[in-house]
Formats: structure tokens, C-alpha cells, sequence
């Protein structure tokens, strides 16, 4: 019955981001083992969108922004409807910098109250709120994930 429940919630996990349109995922290794099913991002219009409008984000899905380049990168959370952890990855998938549980935003929260989070990096991982505490994730530590050339 557990592995049943694992399925049907990773299911809705891509269900609730392929609502978003047609994304590619990749497999994101924590250093503990925990996988995390991430949509890619490797778009402006996709970057743009991120999980704007998700209303639930289940522990084990997420989206990877993947950049041309090693570079300051700025989220702007507006429209974000579920809290979150943002981790900034350098070109070698080691984390430079993260942000625990980024409030989420309203259609109708003032631009001034939206968070900005901002590291350098090749790489972003969304994921649900909680995972960098649950998982240990500190700065140096190696994400492990594939992506298609």
C-alpha cells in the first residue's frame, strides 16, 4: 500500500507541474539518497513561469532552472503560492547558497512584500519548504542529477 501512495503522489506531482506545459525532468540526488523528480526550466518562458501557480508541492518534486552560464541569479517569488526551499548550485551541482521556507505570495500581495532571493549560480533548485532541514543540505555539498544535451 506505501509504494501504491509513493506512486500516486509522485504522479501528482508531474500532473501539477505539467500543468504548467510540457517540461522535461531529471532526477535530483540529495547527498542522503532522497531523490527529488524535477521539472527543468531551461527556458526564459519557463524560468519566467517556474512554479508560479502550484498550490501544492509534494516532498519529492521540484523544479531545476538550468542558465547558459555560472551568473548572479534573482527570483522574484510573486504569484508563488507554496512555501519554499531555493538552493543555488554552481556548475559542479555543489550548492553555493540556499534559502529555507521563501514565504509564499498572493495574486494580491504588494510588489514591495514579494521576496527577492539571489546567489550565484548554473543551476536553481525549487523544492518543497522543509527539505534543507530534513535532508542536512549545507553550502559545498554535491547534488547529483543528469541533463539531456
Amino acid at each position: 500500500m506505501r509504494k501504491i501512495f509513493a506512486v500516486l503522489v509522485s504522479a501528482a506531482a508531474c500532473g501539477v507541474l505539467c500543468a504548467c506545459g510540457e517540461y522535461e525532468y531529471t532526477d535530483v540526488s540529495l547527498p542522503d539518497g532522497f531523490v527529488i523528480r524535477a521539472a527543468i526550466a531551461d527556458t526564459p518562458q519557463k524560468t519566467q513561469k517556474g512554479l508560479m501557480f502550484v498550490k501544492e508541492l509534494p516532498p519529492d518534486a521540484g523544479m531545476l532552472f538550468v542558465f547558459d552560464k555560472e551568473d548572479e541569479q534573482y527570483f522574484w517569488m510573486k504569484n508563488t503560492l507554496v512555501d519554499l526551499d531555493i538552493i543555488f548550485l554552481d556548475a559542479q551541482q555543489r550548492i553555493r547558497t540556499q534559502y529555507a521556507r521563501v514565504p509564499h505570495t498572493y495574486t494580491y500581495t504588494p510588489d514591495a512584500q514579494i521576496p527577492v532571493v539571489s546567489g550565484r549560480a548554473r543551476y536553481v533548485l525549487e523544492c518543497a519548504a522543509g527539505t534543507i532541514m530534513r535532508h542536512s543540505l549545507k553550502n559545498g555539498d554535491r547534488l547529483e542529477f543528469a541533463l539531456q544535451k
